[in-house]
C-alpha cells in the first residue's frame, strides 16, 4: 500500500480566513463565537454562531462567477486557493487526471433554494433562478473546484452530517493508497447559519442559549455546557502520495496513517450507549494504521458541547484506549471555532495535523466545571507544548455516522 502525506493546508472560519491566524487563534485560546450578523435573530431562542468574518469572494472570484455559487461553495473555493498555494502542487494538462476531489457538506446549498424558495412563492415560477438548482446541489461545490483548478480526476462528494470532513480526507487517502491518484483535494464546507437552522436546531434542543457571553457558549466537557455553537467556513487539505512529494521536494505536515468509519445504527440524533459506534471507528482507524492504542498520544475529538456527545464519546475513548486514556491529551477545538457541520471534521483535521507539525497541543477553553462523567485529560484554558507524535480526529454525524482519521508525525 502506498502511503499518504499532507502537503497543504486552507481554511476559511470562525477564527480566520486563512490557516495561520486560525492556528495562532487555536493556540492563543481565542474563541471566535459572536452575535448572529447574517440575519435578524431576535425571535430566536439562540441568538449566537460562529460566522466567517470579512469574506469577501469577490477579492479571489470575478464578481459574475461569486454570484453563480452558493456561500458554501465560495468558501471552499477560497479554502482551496490557500491550500493548492500552501501545497505548491502544480495542476497542469499532464497531471490533471491524477489529482481528485473529495469534498463534502452536511447540507450544501441551503441558502440558494431558501432564496429561491421565497422568490417562487412571492414573484412566480418565472423568476426562479436557472441556476438554483446547480448552485444548490451538495456536489456543486467540487464540481466549481474542478472547473477552477483545472483538476480533471475522480471528483465527488460526500455526505455523513457532521462526520463529513473527517469521511472526506479519509475517503480521498485511500483513493491515494489504492494507487488511483497521485493526490487529492480534500475536506469540507458549510454556510448553514441561517434562520432555518438555527430554528430546527434549537427545536432539537440541542444549541447553547448563552447568548449574552457568546465567548463563553460552547463549553466541551463542562458541567454547565448547554448545547453546541452551530459555525460556517471551508477546510481544506492536499493530500499525496509520499514519493511523488518527496520528488518534488513539497513540504510534509504529517502522514495519513489510517481511516476507520462505522454507524450507530440506533437513532437519528443520539449517540450509541457509551460511544459503541464511534468506539468501532477508532479501533478501525488504528488497525488500518497498523497503531496499538498506546502509541496515540492526542486526540481532537468531536467535542460539540451537548451533554450525550461528551459523555458518550469520554466513555468510547475509554473504551479504546483503556488505561491509557488517562494519558492521552484531549482538546476540542469546537470550544473556540464552533460546529461547522460538514467541515467540522476537515478543520479539526487541519488542526490535528498542525498539532502534530507544531508540537503544540490547542486547548480546550471553557473547560471550568469539570464534569464527573467526562474525567480525561481536556488540555483546559491554555494550549500545552508536547511531543506528539500519533493523533486521531473523531466526528460523528446525525444517522449514526462516525469517521476516525489517525495522523502521524512524518518520518522515513
Amino acid at each position: 500500500m502506498k502511503r499518504v502525506v499532507v502537503t497543504g493546508l486552507g481554511t476559511v472560519n470562525p477564527l480566520g480566513n486563512d490557516v495561520k491566524t486560525t492556528w495562532e487563534g487555536l493556540v492563543a485560546g481565542r474563541s471566535g463565537i459572536g452575535p448572529i450578523t447574517h440575519f435578524d435573530p431576535t425571535p430566536y431562542d439562540t441568538r449566537i454562531a460562529g460566522e466567517v468574518k470579512g469574506f469577501d469572494p469577490t477579492s479571489f472570484l470575478d464578481p459574475k462567477e461569486a454570484r453563480r455559487m452558493d456561500r458554501y461553495a465560495q468558501l471552499a473555493v477560497a479554502a482551496t486557493k490557500e491550500a493548492l498555494e500552501d501545497s505548491g502542487l502544480p495542476i497542469t494538462e499532464e497531471n490533471s487526471d491524477d489529482i481528485g476531489i473529495v469534498l463534502g457538506s452536511g447540507i450544501g446549498g441551503v441558502e440558494t433554494l431558501l432564496e429561491q424558495a421565497r422568490i417562487l412563492e412571492t414573484r412566480g415560477p418565472g423568476r426562479v433562478s436557472p441556476f438554483a438548482i446547480p448552485m444548490a446541489l451538495v456536489d456543486m461545490a467540487s464540481g466549481q473546484l474542478a472547473i477552477t483548478f483545472g483538476i480533471k480526476g475522480p471528483n465527488m462528494a460526500v455526505v455523513t452530517a457532521c462526520a463529513t470532513g473527517s469521511t472526506a480526507i479519509g475517503e480521498g487517502a485511500e483513493m491515494i493508497r489504492r494507487g488511483e491518484l497521485t493526490a487529492a483535494v480534500v475536506g469540507g464546507a458549510e454556510a448553514a447559519v441561517l434562520p432555518i437552522a438555527i430554528a430546527g436546531f434549537s427545536a432539537m434542543r440541542v444549541l447553547s442559549r448563552r447568548n449574552e457571553e457568546p465567548q463563553r457558549a460552547s463549553r466541551p466537557f463542562d458541567a454547565l455546557r448547554d448545547g453546541l455553537v452551530l459555525s460556517e467556513g471551508a477546510g481544506i487539505l492536499i493530500l499525496e502520495e509520499l514519493e511523488h512529494a518527496k520528488a518534488r521536494g513539497a513540504r510534509i505536515y504529517a502522514e495519513v496513517a489510517g481511516y476507520g468509519g462505522s454507524d450507530d445504527a440506533v437513532h437519528l440524533a443520539a449517540p450509541a450507549q457509551a460511544g459503541e459506534g464511534l468506539a468501532r471507528a477508532m479501533r478501525r482507524a488504528l488497525r488500518r494504521a497498523g497503531l496499538k492504542p498506546e502509541e496515540v498520544d492526542y486526540v481532537n475529538p468531536h467535542g460539540t458541547a451537548t451533554v450525550l456527545n461528551d459523555r458518550e464519546e469520554t466513555a468510547a475513548i475509554k473504551a479504546v484506549f483503556g488505561d491509557h486514556a488517562y494519558k492521552l491529551a484531549i482538546s476540542s477545538t469546537k470550544s473556540m471555532v464552533g460546529h461547522l457541520m460538514g467541515a467540522a471534521g476537515a478543520v479539526e483535521g487541519i488542526a490535528t495535523v498542525l498539532t502534530i507539525f507544531h508540537g503544540i497541543i490547542p486547548p480546550t477553553i471553557n473547560l471550568e466545571n469539570p464534569d464527573p462523567e467526562c474525567d480525561l485529560g481536556y488540555v483546559p484554558g491554555m494550549a500545552r507544548k508536547a511531543n506528539v507524535r500519533v493523533a486521531i480526529s473523531n466526528n460523528a454525524g446525525l444517522g449514526g455516522h462516525n469517521a476516525c482519521v489517525a495522523f502521524k508525525r512524518y518520518e522515513e
